[in-house]
């Protein structure tokens, strides 16, 4: 049970009437914009990645650490204590600071000479976007009743597939035309100005108390010891078993993200080729910007329809039997992973990137359900940390784990089938081979080998969220508060 702080910790912080319906709809719809741009910036790296490594010689190990665990580590460490912040501080300034600090460290990604440097832009990426998510939700919590939270969550969310869309198609069009440095620019900016919107027009509902009001508000609504919150936490296994359900899943799809344009581009240059032509897609590099624009349409449309669609179902069903929360994520992998599998084994890249839309509509669709859930299962006084919390089991096994994982299994199978070609090859002396030197089809067809058999056997760990899922239905019920 809640002890007395959280039981005298106010519904809402600010009093009824002051946040308009109007109003809720231009911060939400800000707070997107927001949102995307945050995953403009996490994801163009994804198809700038084959040309990031020919040029810097990066090895799959090596790419899964800087577009996945180097980010995750500050991206994780840093949203609880900047969650804690936002559980008390003003929001809003919070917000402002952290885009701007993500968008200048992209623009410092196309500045990057080697490993190491691109490693610090991706942390310092990380930095600014671990105060993104728990600030924007605990402010949506505020801003919308419950009857509407998971429809407002999950259209929040779709700032992910927008933003990866943008991210990705932006970014193959740029890099094919101008190169990977110039598409790292483009993305930094936008992130600048509207940081400036945000500081100006965002509303934080606590500056809408006054005197003794706001005195009375503050105390009702402490800074409660993460010890405290933790200890709510450990009574909620609905809390625990979402969050590693959402991280199972978010391993595959952070893995496949930074990891299928490269497997795309290896095996079927001659596929992406044609598509580009059918389309008219020119440049230096016409393949990549027709990976781009295809894989980041399917992320949006995919991730868009399964935001929506996870969010729908919620607050559609949900209201009558809290189970069907973990309903969409019990059955989307079935009707999901066929298709992948499928797309994978064809040479057709227009009709690879048109079913690719399937498995994003899988990818999303737990969006809703769990960030539109995790904020009812807490009292308000602790939604900013538990979001915050829930971001860093997500992002540490999804995002820092899983592509790190990913790139490391990747490179052990291409050693393995390396050396039933030549015991003398391996991941390391391939990586600097030049394209002319004798080695340098048995390494691209090791390479290729190590790529395809960790996309196929990677999809197994979605049995590890089914049953997280599943065990959900179990708990749900007692575990909601509000």
């Amino acid at each position: 049970m809640a002890n007395t702080a959280l039981e005298a910790a106010p519904a809402a912080v600010a009093p009824p009437g002051q946040i308009t319906k109007s109003y809720r709809a231009y911060a939400l719809g800000l707070l997107v914009a927001i949102y995307t741009v945050n995953f403009l910036d996490r994801q163009i790296v994804t198809i700038l990645i084959p040309q990031i490594q020919a040029e810097l010689n990066l090895s799959n190990t090596e790419v899964g650490a800087m577009a996945g665990l180097w980010f995750a580590l500050l991206y994780t460490i840093l949203g609880i204590p900047i969650a804690r912040w936002a559980d008390k501080g003003d929001r809003t300034w919070i917000m402002t600071a952290s885009l701007a600090v993500w968008s200048s460290f992209t623009l410092v990604g196309g500045m990057a000479w080697n490993f190491v440097v691109l490693a610090i832009s991706r942390c310092g990426v990380g930095i600014g976007e671990a105060g993104c998510t728990p600030t924007a939700h605990s402010l949506l919590a505020e801003y919308f009743p419950k009857s509407s939270r998971a429809r407002a969550m999950s259209i929040y969310a779709m700032g992910i597939s927008i933003g990866t869309l943008l991210g990705m198609a932006l970014g193959g069009i740029i890099a094919a035309n101008w190169g990977w440095r110039v598409a790292f620019f483009v993305a930094g900016a936008p992130g600048l100005l509207l940081a400036v919107v945000a500081a100006f027009t965002l509303i934080e509902p606590r500056r809408t108390l006054k005197g003794e009001a706001l005195k009375a508000a503050t105390a009702a609504s402490p800074y409660l010891p993460i010890s405290q919150v933790m200890k709510v936490l450990t009574n909620k296994p609905t809390f625990w078993l979402m969050a590693l359900g959402a991280a199972f899943s978010a391993s595959v799809s952070y893995s496949h993200s930074f990891f299928l344009g490269v497997y795309f581009y290896t095996t079927q240059p001659e596929g992406l080729a044609n598509a580009a032509a059918v389309l008219g897609i020119g440049g230096r590099d016409p393949g990549i910007a027709f990976l781009g624009i295809g894989m980041g349409v399917a992320a949006g449309i995919g991730g868009v329809i399964g935001s929506w669609l996870g969010g729908w179902w919620c607050d559609h069903y949900g209201a009558k039997d809290l189970r069907q929360f973990a309903v969409p994520m019990l059955v989307a992998p079935f009707i999901c992973l066929p298709v992948f599998w499928y797309l994978c084994s064809i040479d057709n890249m227009l009709l690879a990137m048109i079913l690719l839309i399937i498995p994003n509509i899988g990818v999303a669709i737990w969006y809703g359900p769990v960030y539109g859930g995790v904020p009812g299962l807490v009292p308000p006084a602790m939604r900013a940390t538990t979001s915050a919390i829930l971001l860093f089991v997500v992002n540490m096994i999804g995002l820092g784990a899983g592509p790190t994982l990913f790139g490391m299994v990747s490179d052990a199978f291409s050693n393995w089938h390396l050396a039933q070609v030549s015991g003398g090859l391996d991941v390391d002396f391939c990586k600097s081979v030049a394209r002319d030197a004798p080695q340098a089809a048995a390494c691209g067809l090791g390479m290729k080998e190590g790529l395809t058999n960790t996309i196929y056997w990677s999809t197994a760990v979605h049995v590890l969220s089914i049953a997280s899922f599943f065990l959900v239905m179990r708990y749900i019920r007692k575990d909601m508060e509000s």
